[in-house]
């Protein structure tokens, strides 16, 4: 069994902020498989359907993010998964610019409150990411309310397409590997002035 873990705050005043990228992305996965992500088990929102040929469990941790880890071990001892070979985990990271995506197979938590309750719960840095970025085009004072603000109505479009792109890492992640799902999607984004 394979868990897809999207990283967020539950509650509809954080449904659609940056912070709230993993959650929007598991929920992109689900919308293209045709399920809901509305079971409640292991103190998360979850659902059971089939990706790129393997049985997996999508999951949002409703325990909010700085206590991720408690509800992402209990799937893992439900579900008997090897969190290094079975988890693949999404989350928003304010240090990639915004609109990029990055997929890595392990490392430390750069300073995300989620990730770390989830290395701590886990004892392990050995889990496949996707990482996706949401930094602002101008300096913030206050990096927590940022990510904590709604999306502006010019940012939707981007967002759609990473959460498009975050399905399809998690897609060739399952399929090919994490290597290739790198090789794929580990790129400069576009230069965006015209």
């Amino acid at each position: 069994m394979k868990l897809i873990v999207g990283l967020g705050n539950p509650g509809i005043e954080y449904q659609f902020t940056p912070h709230n990228m993993g959650f929007l992305a598991v929920d992109r996965i689900a919308e293209q498989c045709g399920v809901r992500v509305n079971n409640r088990h292991c103190r998360a929102q979850t659902a059971r359907t089939r990706l790129a040929g393997h049985e997996v469990v999508l999951a949002k941790p409703e325990t909010f993010m700085n206590l991720s880890g408690a509800s992402v071990a209990e799937l893992v001892r439900e579900y008997q998964a090897q969190p290094e070979q079975d988890l693949v985990l999404l989350y928003d990271e304010l240090d990639l610019p915004f609109g990029s995506l990055r997929v890595r197979p392990r490392g430390r938590s750069a300073g995300h409150n989620g990730v770390e309750s989830l290395i701590a719960a886990l004892g392990t840095q050995e889990i496949t990411r996707v990482r996706m970025g949401v930094g602002p085009d101008h300096p913030v004072g206050d990096g927590a309310r940022y990510v904590l603000s709604q999306f502006k109505k010019a940012q939707l479009a981007v967002v759609d397409q990473v959460l498009d792109e975050a399905a399809e890492a998690v897609k060739v992640i399952l399929a090919d590997g994490v290597q290739a799902a790198m090789n794929r999607f580990n790129r400069k984004p576009e230069d965006a002035s015209d």
